[in-house]
């Protein structure tokens, strides 16, 4: 008896058919992978069963092996045990955990009762006892790490679920989970894995939405692949191998890129970091020749992912140096705007949040460094700039090529694409990546590998700090292992694969230990 049944579901948007005659099936206490690229059909899926969309008449919709009449209601997915976290998480920084678990309950108390602060606590840590979770429900979510606001999401979309289905005397329930690895580092998303593989043990039914195939494999016990808003199969994906799911998602066999790995013999030193010292890092000095693509990388916390911000400005540096384009930077009083004139670019894993204005058009994102060109006195020329950014868009192949559009609109990767031309088309000396691909679909990742690639071959420095073991593998010449602040190995050449860099990630405690021993002796 399938947890879910989705047969013949369509959906179009004016002359655009989204969803075209999809049928799936999730089975109680499965993990089901739902995959395809950016614009294939899942997200307008997931909105027709959170009753956001109304779909095209004649599809039908089973939950638990009863027919549910569609569209959907507002809220009705509650009370039929469906569940969602997005991959915004939907919580409110500002608020307490407990807050944040128990808004519902808490906003329908006021003005009839007394809200009992004590009983709620208790009531909180119960509840996270329960999923083998330690969060402090007095703690603000703005206080906590990324990996414990994605628990507390789910917990909370479960509980939600649990508590409104307790009162209508069934028991019964899918959570669907929207990309929540997308902001989590490859070290804490088997805590996420661990609850998963909880809740589908209870009996609970998992859909699992991401682009990380590696993650994919791991959780999921049947993936359903949509192309073109079609499914394009429905596979077991123990014995799976990623180049089949690849095959299915994009639709043709899809040439990995691989480093090139030069010999950097002889070559110029483009960018030289000089005695760097930030909140975790310490003193660490590094050299980018031309041509050269370096990461950072180590477990989390040790330090790589300040790296880009210090250099940058948006993190404060305590001291060091940054020797760019025959200059000599003071790190300690760099700031963003000091960056910028000195030629220092920033792509910062959070896209939307740090990296761009999603209100504005793709064009006032992708020009905004370049407006001053565009200036007649207190007037810009609007009709240059949405030219010229539509030949960005053609030039970094951004799907749709609409200058128009609200950056918000544009895809994971197509966004990411925006913000590469926002930054190259000012020829930077040093651009500085954190995750680059945090959150993009295979296609895409591929062409930003190979965007990444052109733009150091063409004599721009580049950093790349990232969790991501296979993409570190996939473009870097270089990798610099961190632990504890500062680098402990450095990986060259043929040493530069996704297990030996890894390898050396949950070695670099031991080796972070053996260089303050070797120290403290001399």
């Amino acid at each position: 008896m399938p947890a879910l049944a989705v047969r013949h579901l369509s959906k179009s948007f004016g002359g655009a058919r989204a969803l075209d005659d999809v049928s799936l099936t999730v089975l109680p206490g499965e993990v089901h992978g739902l995959l395809g690229q950016n614009g294939s059909g899942k997200s307008t899926l997931i909105k027709i069963l959170a009753g956001y969309h109304a779909p095209d008449p004649g599809g039908e919709l089973e939950v638990a092996a009863q027919p549910v009449e569609l569209p959907l209601d507002p809220g009705q997915f509650r009370r039929l045990g469906l569940s969602f976290v997005h991959q915004d998480l939907g919580l409110i920084p500002s608020l307490s955990v407990l807050e944040n678990l128990r808004a519902g309950e808490i906003a329908s108390w006021r003005g009839t009762n007394l809200i009992r602060w004590d009983r709620e606590r208790r009531h909180a840590l119960e509840t996270f006892e329960r999923y083998n979770i330690d969060i402090d429900p007095r703690a603000t979510v703005a206080e906590l790490p990324q990996i414990d606001r994605a628990l507390l999401a789910i917990v909370r979309a479960i509980e939600s679920v649990r508590e409104e289905q307790a009162e209508l005397g069934v028991n019964r329930g899918v959570l669907i989970l929207d990309e929540p690895t997308v902001f989590l580092p490859k070290d804490r998303t088997e805590r996420l894995f661990a609850l998963v593989r909880q809740i589908a043990a209870s009996g609970a039914s998992v859909i699992f939405v991401s682009h990380d195939l590696d993650e994919v494999r791991e959780i999921t016990d049947r993936v359903t692949v949509l192309r073109d808003g079609r499914v394009q199969g429905t596979l077991v994906t123990k014995g799976t191998s990623e180049s089949d799911l690849v095959e299915l998602i994009v639709g043709r066999r899809l040439d990995r890129f691989e480093a090139s790995h030069h010999d950097l013999t002889g070559k110029t030193v483009e960018v030289s970091v000089e005695g760097l010292n930030g909140p975790t890092v310490t003193d660490l000095s590094l050299a980018i020749h031309r041509g050269e693509i370096v990461g950072l990388t180590g477990l989390i916390g040790s330090g790589f992912e300040e790296v880009p911000y210090l250099l940058f400005g948006t993190g404060q540096a305590m001291s060091g140096q940054l020797r760019i384009r025959e200059r000599l930077v003071d790190l300690a009083s760099q700031s963003a705007h000091s960056a910028v004139t000195s030629g220092v670019a920033l792509v910062p894993a959070d896209r939307q949040g740090t990296g761009s204005v999603g209100s504005l058009s793709v064009t006032d994102n992708a020009m905004l460094l370049v407006l001053g060109e565009y200036a007649r006195g207190p007037l810009l020329s609007r009709r240059r700039l949405v030219r010229d950014a539509a030949q960005l868009l053609d030039e970094y192949t951004v799907k749709p090529r609409d200058p128009r559009l609200d950056y918000s609109a544009l895809s994971g990767g197509n966004q990411q694409k925006v913000m590469l031309a926002k930054w190259l088309q000012t020829k930077p000396a040093l651009i500085a990546f954190h995750e680059p691909t945090q959150g993009v679909d295979v296609g895409a990742r591929q062409q930003i590998f190979r965007i990444m690639k052109e733009a150091a071959e063409k004599g721009t420095a580049v950093l790349c700090a990232s969790s991501d073991y296979e993409q570190l593998a996939a473009v870097c010449d270089r990798v610099l292992i961190f632990g504890r602040g500062r680098v402990v190995r450095e990986l060259v050449g043929g040493d530069v694969t996704k297990d030996r860099i890894a390898e050396q990630c949950y070695n670099s405690i031991a080796l972070a230990e053996s260089l303050d021993a070797t120290g403290s002796a001399a």
